[in-house]
């Protein structure tokens, strides 16, 4: 090639800003590597089983002409392209797809493999159940503690409510001690001088607060006559029989 007229029109309208000549080399490069893979690609020689690919599906897209014994058959009993097998029209329209194998795995490989998913899935749904119904008896579990909670602190509410109770008749008749060391409540300085003392002396017995709640009341309601539930004092065993609503903390709940 002859060398340019750096004099020439053509060589100063040419755009010479820097950098310019770099990104035109670049894109040379691109465009040069896009071609040769474009012409790699056409001279690759194709492997067996791509060809074999290839005749496979040019013949499944074709339809089957006269040349075929089978479709000439067919012709012959009446069949028309594109109309459905059997005597009514009921049967399939379509060939039966082929499926080719092209792996190295044995038979029933696939269906193992799908045997194998369909059990991973089951225990992983089992484990799910599983750990639901952990969750929900966890739930109920909490939930009645909470309730046998409130249940109690409602019955040592009741408790402290027959001890004052019993220590005010008990006094108004002259009684200087309790029948029980737990019918009266301990004297607050106390409490408020040492409280371990106080829970040492309160859990002394073997009762539960239940049955001291249970044994207070009967005591009241014998020795003075007394309902807690009412907050009455009735006059004498008779008149408490027949005018108390309940004879048991649970008829007055």
């Amino acid at each position: 090639d002859e060398e340019e007229d750096y004099m020439s029109d053509l060589f100063i309208k040419q755009d010479v800003r820097p950098g310019l000549p770099m990104v035109r080399r670049m894109k040379e490069a691109i465009q040069k590597e896009e071609k040769q893979k474009e012409a790699n690609e056409k001279n690759r020689q194709k492997s067996i089983k791509e060809e074999e690919k290839e005749r496979r599906d040019l013949v499944l897209k074709s339809a089957l002409g006269n040349e075929n014994k089978g479709f000439a058959l067919l012709q012959k009993m009446g069949y028309k392209s594109g109309q459905a097998l059997g005597k009514s029209g009921e049967g399939i329209v379509e060939p039966i797809p082929l499926n080719i194998k092209t792996g190295l795995s044995g038979l029933g490989h696939e269906e193992l493999k799908k045997r194998k998913a369909e059990e991973k899935l089951e225990n992983y749904r089992q484990k799910l159940h599983m750990k639901k119904q952990a969750n929900e008896q966890a739930a109920d579990q909490f939930r009645i503690r909470f309730k046998n909670k409130q249940e109690e602190r409602k019955m040592e509410g009741d408790l402290r409510k027959s001890q004052r109770a019993c220590q005010q008749l008990d006094m108004q008749k002259d009684i200087d001690a309790p029948k029980e060391t737990w019918y009266w409540l301990e004297p607050e300085e106390e409490d408020k001088k040492d409280e371990e003392d106080k829970e040492d002396e309160c859990t002394s017995s073997d009762l539960s607060v239940s049955e001291k709640l249970h044994a207070l009341t009967a005591y009241l309601r014998e020795e003075h006559f007394y309902c807690i539930w009412c907050g009455t004092t009735y006059e004498d065993s008779e008149d408490l029989s027949s005018n108390c609503p309940g004879n048991s903390a649970a008829d007055h709940d």
